[in-house]
């Protein structure tokens, strides 16, 4: 990830922080005015996504933090923790409350009073939503290139680049559910549809939480670097004069751009002790030239005693 795409990213959390929090607050006073269901939903799903931005924001400034003593791979996967985290709370809030308020409106249904207010108030989330989207998905397509969106998603390291993207596509999509579900319960003069639309809007974030606990999971238990650059490396190392053969190439993300690289190499039999560590020092420059976010590169090598041993035993 670039420092251009860094900054792109953190430009569209703060973006989506400041405009959660006027709406979160618009919408709830909508709700408190008119009585909706749904909108009680959006306003909670608009306080759910100003803290998962902060979390997010935590967590890419506690990534950064150094290596010591107590951590000494650095602490690059709390971005993947804290997403993870995000995940939880909005299945746990979001979702969760807006089922249990969207239920509480089935069963005890009150019809919306006044509606105009809360189309009004839709109508300006819309726009501010729309905003904070547009950075996200600027930020989003930066790292995305020409994959498809869900590809980009799974294949992504960083989360902070498509969570806002998410978030607010979620945002978008239920205010659409919420204003419809007012439109039609004042059409049809069934206070139900209100209701409905809540819990509608609790299960779209729900899939949201489901799918992001997913990726971030992965990230957490380590993932290592796509199939087309571990090509790239064994590519590189093998094309060495001095390497026999790659046994192995095992690769693992501690952040968006730390990756540990571990090499297993069967150099020519011929190297002396002095040219191994000649080469291994050549292989670590020109693997750090062309893959920058390889910051750990860790050789192991069949040592010339056993291969000298095992010549006499096949002998």
């Amino acid at each position: 990830m670039t420092e251009d795409s860094r900054s792109e990213s953190k430009t569209a959390i703060v973006a989506a922080i400041f405009g959660n929090i006027a709406i979160a607050v618009t919408k709830f006073t909508a709700a408190f005015i008119t009585g909706s269901s749904a909108m009680t939903s959006e306003g909670i799903h608009s306080f759910v996504d100003t803290g998962n931005g902060a979390l997010i924001l935590l967590g890419l400034r506690q990534s950064r933090k150094p290596p010591d003593a107590e951590h000494p791979f650095g602490y690059g996967k709390e971005l993947y923790f804290w997403s993870l985290i995000v995940s939880f709370g909005i299945f746990a809030v979001g979702c969760g409350m807006s089922v249990y308020e969207g239920l509480t409106h089935l069963i005890h249904p009150e019809p919306v009073t006044n509606p105009f207010w809360n189309y009004v108030v839709l109508g300006f989330a819309f726009v501010f939503e729309g905003i904070s989207w547009f950075f996200g998905w600027r930020a989003f397509r930066v790292t995305k290139g020409r994959r498809g969106i869900l590809q980009a998603i799974h294949e992504s390291k960083d989360p902070s680049t498509f969570l806002v993207f998410l978030e607010d596509s979620a945002a978008l999509t239920g205010l659409v559910i919420a204003a419809l579900g007012i439109f039609f319960g004042r059409l049809l003069n069934n206070p139900f549809a209100d209701g409905l639309a809540s819990v509608l809007i609790g299960l779209l974030l729900g899939m949201i939480s489901v799918f992001l606990a997913r990726e971030s999971k992965g990230l957490l238990i380590g993932e290592g670097v796509d199939d087309k650059t571990l090509k790239q490396i064994r590519k590189l190392v093998e094309a060495d004069p001095d390497v026999e053969h790659v046994h192995h190439l095992l690769t693992m993300h501690f952040g968006p751009n730390e990756v540990l690289l571990t090499l297993e190499v069967k150099f020519r039999d011929e190297l002396s002790a002095t040219g191994v560590r000649e080469a291994v020092a050549r292989l670590h420059r020109t693997v750090r030239r062309e893959h920058p976010e390889i910051n750990r590169i860790f050789f192991g090598s069949e040592s010339l005693a056993h291969d000298e041993a095992q010549k006499k035993i096949n002998a």
